[in-house]
């Protein structure tokens, strides 16, 4: 995986949780009625809206999304990089977890979206485990292909 490949993912998570999280702060209780938007509300089946655990979950979010923008500018830095992925990682793995068997609460459109972002989203933490391959050149030839040592 190139360095692109893992700015992309962290570009993927870190803007869903800074949207995700800016939303549930500001607005918690539009977040909770109407997230995740287009026409779609997917926490009132839940259980009963809370403002503190809304607005803990959007600062949640944000502190992820700030570590995460500071990985994609410092993402040269693998042990920042598989330190996001791991937060990433546990979170996402963690919330996959508990929603799925709980897809029986959506309609077949909302079940559905559910049942592939929540693993798309793991694959994605995963995908930052992944050592970044680096190809040296020297005046446009290549030297060789090497992993990027994570010290």
């Amino acid at each position: 995986m190139n360095a692109l490949l893992h700015r992309s993912a962290l570009f993927l998570l870190g803007a869903g949780g800074a949207v995700t999280g800016g939303w549930a702060y500001a607005a918690p209780r539009h977040w909770y009625d109407t997230f995740p938007g287009f026409g779609m509300s997917w926490l009132p089946p839940l259980g009963p809206f809370n403002e503190h655990l809304v607005k803990d979950v959007g600062a949640m979010y944000l502190a992820m999304a700030a570590l995460t923008a500071v990985t994609i500018v410092l993402v040269a830095n693998q042990t920042l990089v598989r330190v996001t992925a791991v937060m990433w990682l546990v979170y996402n793995t963690l919330h996959c977890i508990y929603h799925l068997p709980m897809l029986h609460v959506y309609n077949t459109r909302d079940a559905t979206v559910n049942a592939i972002l929540l693993p798309l989203l793991v694959l994605a933490a995963a995908a930052l485990l992944r050592p970044v391959r680096v190809n040296h050149t020297a005046n446009g030839i290549p030297l060789r292909e090497r992993l990027i040592d994570s010290r």
